[in-house]
C-alpha cells in the first residue's frame, strides 16, 4: 500500500467513525444494547486510535508544499494551543446539554449559565482553534487535509446543535441563546457571573495549562516533530 492511499484510509476511517453511528439509528441501537457508558467508552478508545492512525498516516504521506513556512507560524500553536486546552477542560461536563461534552444529567439553569455564559460549545471552539493554528504551520497537503477536516467538523457541529437547539426548545430557545454565546469575553468582568463561577473556572483554567505543558513536552515524542522554530 503506498503512503497517499495509507493516509487516505486512515482518513475515511476517522471521519466515518464520527458518522456511520448516527445512520439507521445505530449509536441509539448499540447504547439500548450496551448502555450508555460502555458505548461511549468503547467508542472514545476507537477515536483515540483512528486520530493517532491518521496523524501517522499524514507524517508519512509524500510531502507537496502549497506554501512555505515561516517561523512565525511555527509560533502560532504555541500562542494558540493552550487556549484551546483551557476550553477543552472548561468543556467537559459543562452545565449545558447542548453541546459536544456537555452533561445531560445538569440541567441548563439561565440564572446561573456557567461557563455557557462565555461559550455554549467550549470544547468545539478548542477543536477549532487547535486545528486552525496547526493548518496554518503545516503548509503540506497530507496536513492541510488533515487539519482543514479537523476545522471543518466543530463548524459544522456548532451549526448543527444550535440549529438542533432552537427546534428542540421552540419559545424556549431565545431565552437560551440570550444567556450564552459562541464565545464572549464579557462575563469574565462581571462581578456577579466570576461569585458563581470563579472556583470553578480557576480549576479547569489550571488543569487545561498542565495538559497544555503536558502535550508540549510529548510533542516530538509522540508526533516526531519540534514544536518550536
Amino acid at each position: 500500500m503506498t503512503d497517499w492511499a495509507a493516509f487516505t484510509l486512515a482518513m475515511l476511517a476517522f471521519l466515518s467513525s464520527h458518522f456511520v453511528p448516527r445512520l439507521w439509528g445505530l449509536r441509539e441501537t448499540l447504547i439500548a444494547r450496551f448502555g450508555r457508558r460502555s458505548y461511549f467508552s468503547a467508542y472514545g478508545v476507537v477515536s483515540l486510535f483512528l486520530l493517532a492512525w491518521v496523524i501517522i498516516a499524514a507524517g508519512r504521506a509524500p510531502f507537496v508544499e502549497l506554501w512555505p513556512q515561516q517561523p512565525w507560524m511555527r509560533w502560532l500553536p504555541n500562542l494558540v494551543v493552550p487556549l484551546a486546552c483551557i476550553l477543552t477542560t472548561c468543556g467537559f461536563g459543562v452545565a449545558n446539554p447542548e453541546t459536544l461534552g456537555g452533561s445531560a444529567s445538569r440541567a441548563f439553569d439561565p440564572e446561573n449559565p456557567g461557563f455557557a455564559a462565555v461559550s455554549r460549545h467550549p470544547l468545539l471552539l478548542g477543536l477549532l482553534l487547535w486545528a486552525t493554528a496547526h493548518l496554518i504551520a503545516n503548509g503540506d497537503l497530507a496536513h492541510v487535509v488533515l487539519f482543514a477536516s479537523f476545522a471543518a467538523f466543530p463548524l459544522i457541529a456548532i451549526w448543527g446543535f444550535d440549529r438542533k437547539t432552537r427546534r428542540r426548545l421552540g419559545p424556549d430557545a431565545d431565552r437560551f441563546f440570550d444567556q450564552t454565546s459562541v464565545l464572549s469575553l464579557r462575563p469574565l468582568i462581571q462581578r456577579h457571573w466570576l461569585r458563581q463561577n470563579a472556583g470553578q473556572l480557576l480549576r479547569r483554567v489550571l488543569a487545561g495549562l498542565l495538559i497544555w505543558i503536558l502535550l508540549l513536552h510529548s510533542h516530538m515524542h509522540i508526533i516526531g516533530a519540534w514544536p518550536f522554530p
